[in-house]
């Protein structure tokens, strides 16, 4: 996915506080940019308008919910 990032508009949760965060870039064809706050020259993560849909789904779903250390230690 060789999109250009050169005009990209990126935006961050005004709930990210000062510890960091993600900014997200909406590009052209529906695609979507994300990458680390804390290091706006590094790696960007490329998602196409089906991936964020399922990111997201799974987002509400609660698919990516960190457990309670109870939960994590209990025997399956």
């Amino acid at each position: 996915m060789g999109l250009d990032l050169a005009s990209a508009s990126w935006r961050k949760s005004t709930r990210s506080g000062y510890s960091g965060c993600v900014e997200v870039a909406f590009l052209d064809h529906g695609h979507i940019a994300v990458r680390d706050s804390k290091d706006r020259q590094g790696p960007v993560l490329m998602f196409s308008p089906v991936e964020w849909r399922a990111f997201i789904g799974g987002v509400h779903d609660g698919e990516f919910d960190v457990p309670s250390t109870a939960q994590r230690w209990a025997p399956t």
